[in-house]
């Protein structure tokens, strides 16, 4: 038993007189399992042969076997044993996921580390509770840190300040940790180093985690900003000096063509260091802005894997000792942080263009109509909406979910600008945009969409800065920061534009323009009956380069009593369309090492006209649009995704409507 313990061993049963020996060569078996394993243990006891205690039996209720163990007499019913196997192999499933969980996390982590990496940013984690300060490499290289010595707030990060910003920035992060404060920290301020004496700039931005309204934690990133500050004091001194030549060739006579000549030639030379230096200083302010971008994501996937780890981190102790009817809640509550987690990355996506959509031709007025009704139940009464559509709007090309989610965003924004009520007006109407007035738009028709609120407004310094990730004027954790960017990104992608007006006291104005459309598009007709829930049989081909995504797909397929074929990539893929007889279904991931799933798509359809194909992906900058990317008999579904979605994608496509041939 000891040497068939690993992690395809669900639940162990075993009787009393298995144990009379070699235990502790079992112990060790247990003890060598990883972390998140506890293989749960179904003891049959003896029967009793009389009503004294059962010494055998306490010896097993004492004997510290596992964990994760139940003890049940002899003899005993089919249901008793029954139950007891299930809920063993029911808590082994959950530890099966919790290892799936942690995996993922640790990947997160890992890209969350390669962007600050690239970026040059450091980090800090400062807990109020225990008074630990954590700084990563980079972090302690900018206080001139080379050695691998403790720091603490006071000789670490106060005592390798500068003497002059000292007092300011310890003041800066009281009042960040003040109690009923926004929680914000945002300074620039000079490090003397520790270790190595040299003199820098940092930049630095955080923020304060409050429970029950006591600071516990303060995070946020660091970056060096000491050539920035260089580049701008060189601009400063240039700028200088040019005044300074300025004034003396007015007085230089005019007729002196040669000395004009000579100054002018001077002046060239410093006008060409000036673009220089301002080149430089774009550098460092690109530099700044991508700091900030990961600095929010930072802040935001603290959050999340805060959420994510504790949850399962309660719910493996809550296993261990047993108390598994309380594991449900942890478990819910780290599947909603990854949820969450999702849809930051799915909003990021949304920003750089590079979600996939699926554009199609939209009767403008109807989706307005249906919106305004979630609108109803999702804004409070305070609000008027009114709904304007002018009877010529015709046709949108967009993605129905998209535009929904953007309408939505908007309202929330504008109904957080009106505490006290007011009123929300969404205008649709259909217009001629010219080449002279295109503004970043191509000439043509588009169908704009407005939405008006009578709010409080925003000043010019604001609105210059709304489409910027990450930046919210919202407290923190009452917003990410990214729904005006959203929108942005998912109105370029459109081929569209959007547009704000606001100032303080007259509300605010935002415009979405999207291409025009001629008509509606004629929709297949859906079969009555309902995709089975089940295959029967059927061959599907998985082509997906990453392990754990692969494996999941023909967990679920085989689950769905699917026969599967598996294939790393694309040249595996090829050999087993060659070498397979019929196959019902491929379901393919579109970013393939070597050849891309599109590509194996026609290939695959060279050798099966009708083949099936089914893609997944997760990041669309080859299937900007679904419209524009598939083809007959093709889907698309996108990563992250639910169990529950691709299967039933999957039984559509290995059951098509009836006509529609198969490979």
């Amino acid at each position: 038993m000891a040497e068939a313990i690993d992690e395809s061993i669900g639940a162990i049963l075993l009787t009393e007189e298995a144990l009379v020996k070699d235990v502790d060569k079992l112990k060790s078996a247990l003890d060598a399992q990883p972390s998140w394993s506890d293989v749960p243990f179904v003891l049959l006891a003896a029967p009793r042969t009389s009503r004294a205690p059962n010494g055998r039996l306490s010896q097993l209720a004492l004997f510290d076997l596992a964990s994760n163990s139940v003890v049940l007499e002899r003899p005993l019913g089919r249901a008793s044993l029954f139950s007891a196997v299930a809920s063993a192999m029911r808590l082994r499933s959950k530890q099966f996921q919790m290892r799936d969980r942690l995996a993922e996390l640790d990947e997160s982590e890992t890209r969350l580390r390669l962007a600050t990496s690239a970026a040059g940013v450091g980090t800090w984690d400062f807990d109020l509770i225990t008074g630990e300060l954590r700084w990563d490499k980079r972090c302690r290289a900018m206080f001139g840190i080379l050695s691998d010595r403790q720091v603490s707030y006071e000789a670490g990060f106060l005592a390798g300040l500068h003497p002059d910003d000292r007092e300011r920035s310890d003041q800066a992060v009281k009042d960040a940790l003040r109690p009923g404060g926004s929680g914000e920290y945002e300074i620039d301020y000079r490090t003397i180093g520790i270790e190595d004496g040299v003199e820098r700039w940092i930049a630095a931005k955080g923020g304060t985690i409050f429970v029950d309204g006591k600071a516990v934690r303060f995070v946020g990133t660091a970056i060096d900003i000491s050539e920035r500050k260089r580049t701008q004091e060189a601009l400063t001194r240039s700028e200088a000096a040019l005044r300074l030549e300025r004034e003396a060739l007015d007085d230089l006579n005019r007729n002196l063509e040669a000395r004009v000549a000579q100054r002018t030639a001077e002046l060239e030379e410093e006008m060409g260091a000036r673009s220089r230096a301002e080149e430089a200083l774009r550098q460092a302010q690109k530099m700044e802005a991508i700091g900030q971008l990961t600095g929010g994501i930072a802040h935001d996937f603290n959050n999340m894997l805060t959420g994510i780890i504790g949850g399962i981190n309660l719910a493996k102790r809550r296993i261990a000792s047993g108390r598994v009817e309380e594991v449900g809640r942890f478990m819910d509550a780290a599947t909603e942080s990854a949820h969450r987690a999702a849809a930051l990355i799915a909003r990021l996506l949304a920003f750089s263009r590079r979600q996939t959509l699926d554009a199609t031709s939209l009767d403008v007025a109807a989706q307005l109509l249906a919106t305004k009704e979630l609108l109803e139940r999702t804004l409070p009464e305070t609000i008027a909406i009114e709904l304007k559509v002018t009877a010529d709007v015709g046709y949108a090309m967009a993605d129905a979910n998209q535009l929904e989610s953007a309408l939505l965003n908007l309202a929330v924004n504008a109904r957080d600008a009106m505490p006290d009520g007011g009123r929300l007006t969404i205008t649709a109407e259909q217009c001629r945009v010219a080449a002279s007035e295109a503004g970043g738009l191509d000439a043509g028709n588009y169908v704009m969409i407005a939405v008006e609120d009578t709010g409080v407004g925003m000043p010019p310094e604001i609105l210059e800065k709304v489409f910027d990730p990450f930046f919210t004027t919202k407290p923190i954790g009452q917003g990410t920061g990214l729904g005006l960017s959203m929108i942005y990104g998912f109105a370029q992608q459109s081929g569209g534009r959007v547009r704000i007006d606001s100032s303080p006291g007259q509300g605010t104005s935002i415009k979405l323009y999207l291409p025009a459309a001629l008509g509606a598009e004629t929709q297949e007709e859906q079969g009555d009956a309902e995709s089975p829930s089940e295959g029967s049989g059927q061959t599907v081909l998985v082509v997906e380069d990453d392990d754990a995504v692969r494996l999941l797909i023909c967990e679920v397929l085989t689950d769905l009593s699917y026969r599967v074929l598996e294939a790393e990539d694309a040249d595996a893929a090829l050999r087993t369309l060659t070498a397979t007889g019929k196959i019902d279904l491929m379901v393919s991931d579109v970013g393939l090492p070597g050849m891309n799933g599109r590509q194996l798509a026609d290939v695959a359809r060279q050798h099966r006209p009708y083949l099936p194909v089914l893609f997944v992906t997760g990041y669309a900058e080859n299937a900007a649009t679904k419209a524009s990317f598939l083809g007959t008999n093709m889907a698309m579904i996108g990563k992250p995704f639910a169990v529950e979605a691709l299967a039933s994608k999957i039984n559509e496509m290995v059951n098509p409507p009836h006509g529609v041939e198969q490979a």
